[in-house]
C-alpha cells in the first residue's frame, strides 16, 4: 500500500518550488530523514527529506517542474506497509483535496459567467499584501498557471497564477493597493464557461467546441505573443537566471509544460545568442556601436525586495548615531597567523572573523545595552542573554545576514565551524530560515571588499551594527616615538540613539578594542 508525501512549508510566503534534481528514482529504497529532493525556491536550495523508511513508487514531478506547496510530491510504500485508509481512498482523496482549494478560489460573482479568484495563504503569518505590478490587464486572456499578479509581503516577493484558462474581466485592487488574503483578487471568465450542475453542463461542454474550433490555432498562437509582452511562464529562479544573463526571458521559447521557459532553455537560447552575436559582430563590426546610449529596467524582487523594505523601516524609524574609531590589530594578526595553518590540517579555517565575534561577545557581558530591542513605541526594553551575532553575507541573490547563536556559551574554534558553516550555506543559496532569525547585533566586513569608513544601516530590530574596514599597514609613533608599520583597521558603528548613547558605545568600543588589540585579554576572559 503506498501513500503520497506531501511537499511541507518550505519557507514563509512561498507556495511554490522548481524540481532541480530528484536524488532518488521510481524503486529506490530509502530510509527516514534520508534526502529525496532539491528544489530551489526565491530564496534558497532546500532538500527534502523522507519521513519514513519505504520504497518510492511514483515521482510525480519531472526535474525541471514546478511543485506546489501542500500538494502530492511523490507516492512511498512504506516499509512497515501501513498507508492511508485504503488505496482508493487516497487516489480519491488527491483530486478531493486539490478540488476543494478551488472551490475557495473561485467564487461565482454575481456574474453567472465569470468566477472570483481568491487570495490564497502565501505565508505563515501573512493577512494581507501589497499589489507589486500586475501582469495582465482587463480583457487579457490567461492560460492555467500563468502568473497574473507580482505581490510583496513582509517575507517576499511572490508571483500568483491562473488557476485556469480563461479572460480576466476585472481587477479589484490597483498597483500599489493592499490585498486581503481570502479575499477577492480578480474575476475570470473562465473559457468553459461557470459549469454549475443538471442540464447546464452539457451546455458549457458544446459551447467551448464550437468556439475554440475556429480560434484554436490563434490559441495556440497567443503564448509566443504574450511572452513576447513579457508574459513568459517560468519559476523565479528561472527569471533570476534570465536576469543575471541579461536576456528577454519574453524572448526565449519554452520547453516545458504549458510552454513554461526552464533553464535548460535559457541556457539553449544564451549559447545561441552568443554564437549569433558572434557571428553578426564578424559581418557586421560597425553594429555595436548603435547600442550605446541604451538603458535597461529591472524589478527589484525577492531577497533584494526584502532588505531594501527591511532598511527603508530601519532608516525611518530608528534614529541612527555613528562611531568610528581606529583598531591596532597586528598583534591579532600574528596570533591568527601563528595558529591558521595548525587549524587547518584539523580542517578548520580559522580567520579573524572568529575573533571579532567573540571578542565581540565577551564586551556585551559587560554592556548589555547593546545587545538588547526595543518594541516599536518604545516604551519598553528586552534584554538578551543569549548573544546572537549576526554577519553580513555578499551572496549572488543579495545581502544576507545569519547569526552564529549563543557565542556566550562557544569557543573561537566553535564560532569559526560556525562562520565557515554559515557562509558556505549563504554562498550556496541554502541556508536554512532558522539561520537568519532571532539575531541581536551585528557585523558587517565592507573590509573585505576594500572600504575603510561606513555609515552602516541597523539591523532592525537590533540596537547596533558594526562596521569593519579593510586592514592597512600604516606608519605609527611607538612608546619610544620611533615611527613603525602597524596594522590598522578602522571600525564604524551605527547605534540605536533611542537606547544607547555617545558615551555607552564609546566605552563599550574601547573595551572590545582591548580584548582586539592584545588577544591575551580575551583569551584569559573567557569562560
Amino acid at each position: 500500500m503506498s501513500k503520497d508525501f506531501i511537499l511541507p512549508d518550505i519557507g514563509e510566503g512561498i507556495v511554490e518550488c522548481e524540481i532541480v534534481e530528484w536524488l532518488v528514482a521510481e524503486g529506490d529504497e530509502v530510509k527516514e530523514d534520508q534526502p529525496v529532493v532539491e528544489v530551489m525556491t526565491d530564496k534558497a536550495m532546500v532538500e527534502i527529506p523522507a519521513k519514513d523508511d519505504g520504497i518510492v513508487e511514483k515521482l510525480y514531478y519531472q526535474k525541471g517542474d514546478i511543485a506546489k506547496v501542500h500538494e502530492p510530491l511523490f507516492a512511498i510504500k512504506p516499509a512497515d506497509g501501513s498507508s492511508d485508509e485504503a488505496p482508493a481512498k487516497e487516489k480519491d482523496s488527491a483530486p478531493a483535496k486539490k478540488e476543494e482549494p478551488k472551490t475557495e478560489e473561485k467564487q461565482t460573482s454575481t456574474d453567472g459567467d465569470t468566477t472570483d479568484f481568491i487570495l490564497p495563504d502565501i505565508g505563515e503569518g501573512i493577512v494581507e499584501c501589497e499589489i507589486v505590478e500586475w501582469l495582465v490587464s482587463e480583457g487579457d486572456e490567461v492560460k492555467e498557471d500563468q502568473p497574473v499578479v507580482e505581490v510583496m509581503t513582509d517575507k517576499a516577493t511572490v508571483e500568483i497564477p491562473a488557476k485556469d484558462d480563461g479572460t480576466v474581466v476585472k481587477l479589484y485592487h490597483k498597483k500599489g493597493d493592499i490585498a486581503e488574503v481570502h479575499k477577492p483578487l480578480f474575476a475570470l471568465k473562465p473559457v468553459g464557461g461557470v459549469q454549475e450542475s443538471g442540464s447546464n453542463a452539457p451546455q458549457s461542454h458544446v459551447d467551448p467546441d464550437a468556439k475554440t474550433s475556429p480560434s484554436d490555432s490563434k490559441a495556440e498562437a497567443e503564448p509566443p505573443a504574450k511572452a513576447r509582452q513579457g508574459k513568459a511562464i517560468a519559476s523565479p529562479a528561472v527569471r533570476r537566471l534570465a536576469r543575471e544573463s541579461d536576456i528577454n526571458i519574453a524572448e526565449v521559447p519554452g520547453s516545458g509544460k504549458k510552454g513554461r521557459v526552464l533553464k535548460k532553455d535559457i541556457e539553449a537560447f544564451k549559447s545561441g545568442e552568443q554564437k549569433s552575436a558572434a557571428s553578426s559582430d564578424s559581418q557586421q563590426p560597425q553594429k555595436a556601436a548603435a547600442t550605446s546610449g541604451g538603458t535597461r529596467t529591472e524589478a527589484i524582487r525577492g531577497v533584494k525586495a526584502a532588505m531594501a523594505k527591511q532598511m527603508m523601516s530601519s532608516v525611518s524609524t530608528i534614529p541612527h548615531f555613528t562611531y568610528a574609531d581606529e583598531f591596532d590589530v597586528t598583534d591579532l594578526i600574528a596570533l591568527r597567523e601563528k595558529l591558521k595553518e595548525q587549524y587547518k590540517e584539523k580542517g578548520i579555517r580559522l580567520t579573524v572573523m572568529p575573533f571579532f565575534i567573540k571578542a565581540l561577545s565577551l564586551a556585551l557581558k559587560e554592556f548589555p545595552v547593546m545587545n538588547a530591542q526595543v518594541n516599536e513605541d518604545c516604551t519598553e526594553i528586552t534584554y538578551f542573554d543569549d548573544h546572537n551575532i549576526g554577519m553580513a553575507v555578499d551572496t549572488k541573490i543579495g545581502l544576507l545576514v545569519p547569526n552564529v547563536k549563543q557565542v556566550q556559551n562557544k569557543s573561537i574554534i566553535d564560532v569559526a565551524n560556525e562562520v565557515t558553516r554559515l557562509t558556505q550555506a549563504s554562498r550556496e543559496g541554502k541556508l536554512p530560515q532558522a539561520d537568519m532569525k532571532g539575531g541581536t547585533i551585528s557585523i558587517s566586513n565592507i573590509g573585505v571588499i576594500g572600504g575603510t569608513v561606513a555609515t552602516p544601516i541597523i539591523n532592525k530590530p537590533e540596537a547596533a551594527i558594526v562596521a569593519l574596514g579593510k586592514v592597512q599597514e600604516l606608519p605609527r609613533f611607538d612608546a619610544n616615538g620611533n615611527v613603525v608599520a602597524r596594522k590598522i583597521m578602522t571600525v564604524s558603528w551605527s547605534g540605536d540613539h533611542r537606547i544607547i548613547d555617545g558615551g555607552t558605545i564609546a566605552r563599550f568600543n574601547k573595551l572590545w578594542q582591548e580584548y582586539l588589540e592584545d588577544p591575551t585579554s580575551m583569551l584569559v576572559n573567557m569562560v
